[in-house]
């Protein structure tokens, strides 16, 4: 498998069971440098278990995934673990939940990864930290803890924290489904600048202006396979069940 210079990203027939229940069926898609791919789709469609495979986080039943031109696996058999590690450093998640440290400061759920994973040092990490808690517009919420937090700063204490270890590619897992309606909008913008910057994204969103606007191809997906994929999907579906999912969606 050879991948093109701008290619990050290339998933091939991926296959995901749990027990003899077919979560994931025969997902194919490729990402270029600087492209985000918007994924929509209903609950329960093996979204969130496409970034949870691709992340190394769930183990694909079969198929192939290559990330930055490295086969993480191929026909369902995984690379040697150390090759794995390295592969891991090229993507960042970012979940719906936040999945901050409660026991460690803002600053500290941002530096500790760095420092781990990275091998920085601690002045290292901290100016990381500093550079992107100012642009999150958290910059005097470091020694916060993330109960002290509203949940669109959790959120974007989280996005910091992945774009700290510096991904070539980051993972977006319905970033906005935990937040108010009034918190949405701060998350999406941020998510908006991070496009406008070229960060190479997959963003899941049940936010179609959103991910109509931002998004340079857009997947939907049910039934664990990704009924049709392009640019004008939302706009101008061609699949039966991607227009009754979109009718449906715009009804409520």
């Amino acid at each position: 498998m050879i991948t093109t210079n701008s290619e990050i990203l290339r998933v091939e027939q991926l296959k995901k069971n749990f027990g003899e229940l077919s979560v994931l069926k025969d997902v194919s898609f490729s990402l270029h440098r600087g492209e985000v791919l918007g994924i929509i789709g209903p609950s329960g469609s093996g979204k969130s278990t496409l970034l949870r495979c691709i992340c190394q986080l769930e183990k694909i039943t079969g198929g192939s995934v290559f990330i930055c031109g490295q086969c993480m696996a191929k026909n369902g058999v995984y690379t040697d673990n150390a090759s794995l590690r390295k592969i891991a450093l090229n993507v960042g998640l970012v979940f719906q939940n936040f999945n901050l440290f409660p026991h460690f400061s803002v600053l500290k759920n941002i530096t500790e990864a760095q420092r781990i994973v990275l091998g920085k040092s601690r002045d290292e990490a901290e100016e990381t930290a500093h550079e992107l808690l100012k642009k999150m517009n958290l910059e005097k919420k470091e020694l916060c803890y993330p109960c002290e937090l509203s949940g669109g700063q959790q959120q974007r204490v989280s996005i910091a924290r992945a774009l700290a270890l510096k991904p070539e590619v980051l993972f977006f897992d319905e970033p906005t489904s935990a937040l108010d309606p009034e918190l949405t909008g701060e998350i999406l913008s941020v998510i908006r600048e991070l496009a406008a910057e070229k960060m190479t994204m997959v963003v899941v969103t049940h936010e179609m202006a959103f991910a109509r606007d931002t998004s340079d191809v857009i997947a939907f997906m049910d039934g664990g396979v990704i009924v049709e994929q392009g640019k004008d999907v939302i706009q101008n579906p061609q699949e039966e069940r991607t227009k009754a999912f979109l009718r449906r969606f715009n009804e409520n």
